[in-house]
């Protein structure tokens, strides 16, 4: 069975969650002070925080979502990597510095650090929380993924593990803590990958048995997985209940059908020699149908596909990006749409942009930025080739796009998978701490000052944030739950969009529009915010992924939001501004 637990992996579990916990209780000492607990007293060196940033950055959609998506579709997942990348030019040239020289502890501080304006920290606290939890959800159906395979439990009990340790880390130690965490973690993802992405390459490409010169071609082929899910839950795999034998489990799948010369194996390939290798040959994809029953069961049928590897290697293979070749203007639309959210989103992501605030200076900030960059676009490079690695070594999971890496991890043995997987849970707990301190400094710092209309002490604002810390934990839990079945990357596209509408207009034009004034910038915050979530709730995706209803009945015409909620941002915060001006007497 696929995800049977082995001692190794749970010993090397443990040890990864006792370290990470040892480091918390180590830097509390730093939480005593709001300064401490929301910004690690400033004093993060440049590098760490850089490394940091990566490790924040570098989420379960980034591991998990985007090697499932090229797994399971081939070049389509690394758009992301190139979307998400391309968002920190607009962070390095535009953000960085004067976000450290506006703000002190939250990204409402930038905003209102020129009007002093309750408004603005409401509704920039607001737009937080909502991004957050929207980024908390891929986050923790990213950890539930990852515990079944190494613990062998359920997805609920993976996601509620994760909650419970990242509110433990947050609770103890608040940003210091936090960036530490991040820091090693982000180190050892972009080792472990590496050298991962190298055992992809000394193994090479292997053409599978079932298609070797004597075998049966046409019975491999028809091989089909079936899932049945009866009307009260039960999952019924392959004609057996999930669970009660090894054989009442899916089939480990995924592998190279015909290499280029007749060859049945390739050796070892450099980079380059893979992917061109791979372009020359064949490989069976899987796909699927759902039909309802009559019983009130649903049945889903696994069934193969040879596809050539050219194919693989092109864009607009899978829905998402269907748009790429779609004759269909939404589906252009949808794809533009998307890149768009991902360039404009990382700027406006506040537990990035929170991060600014952990180091001394300007030309601190702009230099872990730099670093950041140089980690992150290493790391995206290694998606590919794991993302390739997973579809043709014989180890995918056909119901779990999310599984791709840390099973082609178990096909290369069980001491990689441990730390893969290990790696890839603490990458879960770095971004997720990080998404909680925003969220508890936002209510501490922001929302809690606004309603109550006085300063708040140093002690008063932490125990605030630690309680708002539990609070958005166990609501994180809960959502991650609910969305177990959604892939992790299509899920923060959502929050990338929510992210960019809300809060990157108004950041943009108080940073180069004197003109802008509080009102413009607490409407477009909340114009943005509305907008976006609002066409997320009506898309046909939400409609058949969320509700269960027919996709044609969705009231938007695409799915994702930014090309139409991001420009309405902008033309928002220019249009009150002006309607302003006068009133507030801002020049």
């Amino acid at each position: 069975m696929i995800y049977e637990p082995s001692k190794i992996a749970v010993s090397v579990f443990l040890l990864f969650v006792a370290v990470t916990l040892a480091i918390s209780f180590r830097l509390g000492a730093q939480a005593k002070s709001s300064q401490g607990y929301f910004a690690a007293g400033g004093g993060i060196p440049w590098f760490v925080n850089g490394i940091a940033f990566a490790g924040d950055y570098l989420s379960a959609a980034s591991f998990l979502g985007i090697c499932g998506m090229i797994a399971f579709y081939g070049y389509d997942g690394f758009l992301y990597s190139i979307g998400y990348l391309a968002g920190w030019i607009v962070a390095l040239f535009v953000i960085a510095e004067p976000i450290r020289r506006l703000g002190k502890f939250t990204f409402a501080d930038a905003l209102d650090s020129k009007f002093k304006s309750r408004g603005i920290r409401l509704s920039a606290a607001v737009s937080t929380l909502v991004v957050s939890l929207f980024y908390l959800i891929p986050q923790m159906v990213g950890a539930g993924a990852l515990v079944k395979p190494l613990l062998g439990l359920p997805h609920w009990a993976g996601v509620s593990i994760v909650g419970a340790v990242v509110v433990l880390i947050v609770v103890t130690a608040g940003m210091a803590s936090t960036t530490y965490v991040q820091f090693l973690k982000g180190s050892l993802l972009v080792l472990f990958s590496g050298w991962l992405t190298v055992l992809i390459l000394q193994r090479g490409l292997v053409v599978d048995e079932r298609y070797r010169p004597g075998s049966s071609t046409t019975d491999a082929l028809a091989a089909t997985q079936t899932l049945r899910v009866t009307a009260d839950g039960e999952r019924i795999v392959n004609g057996l209940p999930q669970g009660e034998s090894k054989d009442a489990d899916f089939w480990p799948v995924g592998h190279i059908s015909k290499l280029p010369d007749g060859k049945l194996e390739t050796g070892p390939l450099g980079p380059l020699e893979f992917l061109s290798t791979l372009q020359q040959s064949e490989v069976v994809l899987w796909s699927s149908a759902t039909k309802a029953e009559p019983d009130g069961s649903t049945l889903t049928t696994y069934s193969q596909r040879v596809v050539p590897g050219a194919e693989i290697l092109r864009p607009g293979n899978s829905p998402t990006f269907k748009g790429v070749r779609s004759e269909r203007i939404q589906d252009k639309l949808n794809f533009l749409s998307l890149m768009l959210a991902l360039f404009c989103g990382t700027a406006s992501l506040p537990h990035i942009l929170i991060r600014y605030y952990t180091v001394k200076d300007q030309a601190a900030a702009r230099k872990s930025t730099v670093v950041g960059i140089a980690s992150i676009g290493f790391f995206y490079v290694l998606t590919l080739f794991l993302g390739l690695g997973a579809m043709t070594s014989g180890a995918i999971d056909v119901t779990n796009s999310n599984m791709a890496a840390p099973l082609l991890a178990r096909s290369m043995g069980e001491l990689l998978f441990a730390m893969i997987s290990a790696i890839a849970f603490t990458t879960v707990l770095g971004t997720v701490s990080g998404l909680i301190v925003a969220s508890s400094g936002a209510v501490a710092h922001d929302l809690a000052e606004s309603i109550v209309r006085t300063p708040l002490t140093d002690h008063e604002k932490i125990r605030i944030a630690k309680l708002a810390a539990v609070v958005v934990g166990v609501l994180a839990m809960a959502l991650g739950i609910l969305f177990e079945k959604m892939n992790v990357n299509f899920l923060v596209g959502w929050a990338f969009s929510v992210a960019a509408s809300a809060n990157l207009p108004s950041l943009i034009m108080l940073l180069f529009w004197k003109g802008t004034t509080r009102q413009g910038i607490t409407t477009a915050i909340l114009v943005g915010m509305i907008s976006s979530l609002t066409w997320i709730l009506l898309s046909e995706d939400t409609f058949r992924d969320i509700y269960g209803l027919n996709p044609a009945d969705a009231w938007v015409p695409f799915s994702q939001p930014g090309i139409v909620t991001i420009p309405l941002g902008f033309a928002t915060v220019i249009l009150v501004s002006l309607l302003t001006k006068e009133r507030s007497g801002e020049s």
